[in-house]
C-alpha cells in the first residue's frame, strides 16, 4: 500500500473515514487490475492513476471523483467491464470512468481522424458529468509532467495538442491553476531552450525584486488595516508562458514585462472590494481607463475580481486584483470548487450555471454539425474566444466572442430570431448586421416573417453557434455553395408617402431628419390634398429594414406629420 500513502494523506485532510476506505478499495482494485502493466518511463502503471487521483484530491473533490481517477484507465487497459464498477462502486463512479475512457477500440482511417472522433465523445461525455472533464484535465496534467520518456517528436505533438485544446478547456471552466501548469509544460516540451532561459532569467531577476515586493506590500496592507479593511496581500508572479507569450504578441523587452509589479488584494466581502479600490487609488496613481470590474460584469467562465494599473514610485507600475475569499477559491478552482465535498447539497451558483450553460451550447452544436471535423472546429473556436459584453432592451446581459456581430447576438437571444433576422439597432441609431459589436452597446433585433438566413451571413458571423445555426438553414434551403459568392445590395431604394399638416418647418424638419439617419434623399414631391393638409412623396435610399424601421419612427415623431406610409 505504500503507493496509496501520498494520496491518503492528501485525502484525510478532508474526507471522513468511511469514504477514505471505499477510496483504498477503489485504490486496490486498480493496482490489481494494471498489475504487470508499465508505462513507457517503466514504471508500474498503478502510478499513473494514483497520480491522477492525486490532482483531483488536491481540488478536494468527492470520493466518487477521487475513485473514478484512480480507476479512470481500467475499463479502456484491462479486462473490467463497466458493469463490474457499477456493481462494486455504484452507477455514478462506473459512468464517470466510463466518460473517461478514450475508445481507442475504434477504427479510424487517420491519426487526425481518431483525435476529432475522440475529443467530440470527450466533450459530449462531459455534458453529462463534469466530473469527467475534471480527471480527463488530471489525466492529461500527469501526462504533461512525464513526458521526458518519449520521442521528441511526439512530445511536441502532445503539447501542441494540449495547448490546442486542454489548456482552453481549463481555462473556460475556470480551473486557473492546472491551466497555468499545463501551459508552462506545453512551453517546455516545444520550446525547451526558450523555456529554460528565460526561468534563469526570472529566478536571477527574483532577488533583487523581494525588497521592493516586500515594501510595496506593506504599504497596500498598512493603508486597508487604518480605514479597517482586513485583508489578506500577497504578490503574485506571473506564469513562464504567459511571460513567454506577452514578449512575443507585444514585442516587448524581457525587462519591461518583468518591471510590473502584481499583487493580490483579498477581503472578506464584496463592499469592501470596491472601499479598498478607492484605498489603493489614494495610495498610487491610477492609470486611465486601466479598471476593469469583473465583479459585476464576470467573465464567461465565472471569473470575479477587479483589476487596477497603477504608477507607483519612481514611476513603478503596479498592478493589483481585488477580490473576496470566495472569489479567490472560485478563481483557481472554478467549476472544481462545487464538486468539492461537503455534506450538504450545494446550490449551484453563477459559476456552475456558466459551465452547464456552455456544455449545454456543445450539444447543440453536436446536433447541428455536418461532422466530428467540423463540430471540434467549431468547439475550439468557442474555447479560445475572448468575450464582450452586450445587452439587450430590457437590460439582459449576452456574453458573445470577440468580433461578433448583430447576427451572433439574435442567435444568442433565440435561434429564431436569428432565423428572421432583418437588421439591427444599436443604441437607438441604425446598424449594420455585419459590424462588429463593443462591449456595452444595447442591440435591438429588427426580424421580419417569413425571412430566412442570408448565405453571406457566414463571411460576418462569428459565433460557433450562429455558424452552426446559419449551416443547417442554408442546408435546409439548398443555399450553402452560395456563402462565400453572395453579396447583399449596398443600398435598398424606397418610396415613402407621408400626410403633414400645412404649418411652416414641417418639410424642412423631414428632409434634416432624413439626412441625419444617413439616408439619401433621391426626390421629394408635395401635393395639397382635401383635408387642408399635404401628401409628400420620398424616395430614399437605406441600407436594410433595420435603418428604414428607424427613419419612418423618426418621422412618424415629427410635430406637423400625421402619418407615414411605406410604398
Amino acid at each position: 500500500m505504500y503507493l496509496f500513502e501520498p494520496l491518503d494523506r492528501i485525502i484525510r485532510q478532508y474526507l471522513p473515514a468511511d469514504k477514505i476506505e471505499l477510496v483504498k478499495r477503489a485504490f486496490v482494485v486498480a493496482r490489481d487490475a494494471h498489475e504487470g502493466q508499465t508505462r513507457s518511463s517503466g514504471e508500474p502503471y498503478i502510478t499513473h492513476p494514483v497520480a491522477v487521483a492525486g490532482i483531483i484530491a488536491e481540488m478536494k473533490l468527492d470520493h466518487e471523483a477521487v475513485m473514478a481517477a484512480l480507476l479512470h484507465d481500467v475499463i479502456e487497459d484491462t479486462p473490467y467491464t463497466e458493469e463490474q464498477l457499477a456493481a462494486e462502486f455504484g452507477k455514478n463512479v462506473a459512468e464517470i470512468v466510463q466518460g473517461v475512457s478514450k475508445l481507442d477500440k475504434l477504427k479510424f482511417r487517420t491519426r487526425q481522424e481518431a483525435q476529432v472522433e475522440n475529443f467530440r465523445k470527450m466533450i459530449l461525455a462531459m455534458t453529462k458529468d463534469i466530473r469527467v472533464v475534471l480527471i480527463k484535465l488530471a489525466d492529461r496534467t500527469h501526462n504533461m509532467r512525464t513526458l521526458g520518456s518519449l520521442r521528441p517528436d511526439k512530445r511536441v505533438r502532445i503539447a501542441k495538442e494540449t495547448l490546442e485544446i486542454y489548456s482552453p478547456l481549463a481555462h473556460r471552466l475556470g480551473i486557473t491553476h492546472l491551466k497555468n501548469e499545463l501551459e508552462d509544460l506545453c512551453f517546455k516540451a516545444m520550446y525547451p531552450h526558450r523555456y529554460n532561459v528565460l526561468k534563469m532569467a526570472i529566478e536571477m531577476a527574483r532577488g533583487t525584486r523581494q525588497d521592493l515586493l516586500a515594501t510595496i506590500s506593506h504599504e497596500l496592507e498598512s493603508r486597508l488595516k487604518e480605514v479597517g479593511i482586513p485583508a489578506r496581500i500577497y504578490g503574485r508572479e506571473k506564469h513562464l508562458y504567459t511571460l513567454y507569450h506577452k514578449l512575443r504578441q507585444r514585442d516587448q523587452r524581457f525587462r519591461s514585462i518583468l518591471d510590473i509589479y502584481a499583487f493580490r488584494v483579498v477581503v472578506d466581502n464584496v463592499d469592501n472590494c470596491y472601499r479598498a479600490l478607492g484605498q489603493v487609488h489614494a495610495l498610487y496613481k491610477p492609470r486611465p481607463y486601466q479598471v476593469r470590474d469583473y465583479i459585476a460584469v464576470p467573465k464567461s467562465n465565472g471569473y470575479q475580481s477587479i483589476h487596477t494599473s497603477m504608477i507607483g514610485h519612481k514611476g513603478l507600475p503596479i498592478e493589483v486584483q481585488i477580490r473576496t475569499e470566495e472569489m479567490d477559491q472560485m478563481a483557481e478552482l472554478g467549476v472544481a470548487a462545487f464538486w468539492q465535498y461537503n455534506d450538504e447539497q450545494t446550490h449551484a451558483t453563477s459559476v456552475q450555471q456558466k459551465a452547464q450553460k456552455w456544455l449545454q451550447s456543445i450539444i447543440e452544436l453536436q446536433q447541428s454539425a455536418g461532422n466530428a471535423e467540423e463540430f471540434i472546429e467549431s468547439v475550439k473556436s468557442e474555447l479560445f474566444s475572448n468575450d464582450i459584453y452586450v445587452f439587450t432592451p430590457k437590460g439582459r446581459i449576452v456574453e458573445l466572442p470577440a468580433k461578433s456581430t448583430a447576427i451572433d447576438f439574435a442567435y444568442a437571444v433565440h435561434s429564431d430570431i436569428g432565423d428572421h433576422c432583418v437588421g439591427a439597432i444599436v443604441d437607438r441609431q441604425p446598424y449594420p448586421i455585419s459590424q462588429p459589436l463593443q462591449s456595452g452597446q444595447t442591440i435591438e433585433i429588427v426580424t421580419e416573417e417569413g425571412r430566412y438566413p442570408h448565405p453571406s451571413w457566414l463571411n460576418f458571423a462569428v459565433s460557433a453557434k450562429a455558424r452552426s445555426k446559419i449551416k443547417q438553414a442554408l442546408k435546409q434551403l439548398d443555399a450553402l455553395d452560395e456563402a462565400l459568392e453572395t453579396e447583399e445590395p449596398e443600398e435598398i431604394h424606397v418610396e415613402l408617402v407621408l400626410e403633414i399638416k400645412d404649418q411652416p418647418g414641417v418639410l424642412a424638419s423631414l428632409t434634416n431628419t432624413i439626412a441625419s439617419l444617413n439616408s439619401n434623399i433621391g426626390s421629394v414631391q408635395s401635393y395639397p390634398i382635401e383635408n387642408g393638409n399635404y401628401q409628400v412623396k420620398l424616395q430614399i435610399s437605406v441600407t436594410d429594414n433595420a435603418h428604414l424601421y428607424v427613419v419612418i419612427q423618426r418621422l412618424t415623431k415629427l410635430s406637423g406629420v400625421v402619418k407615414v406610409d411605406k410604398r
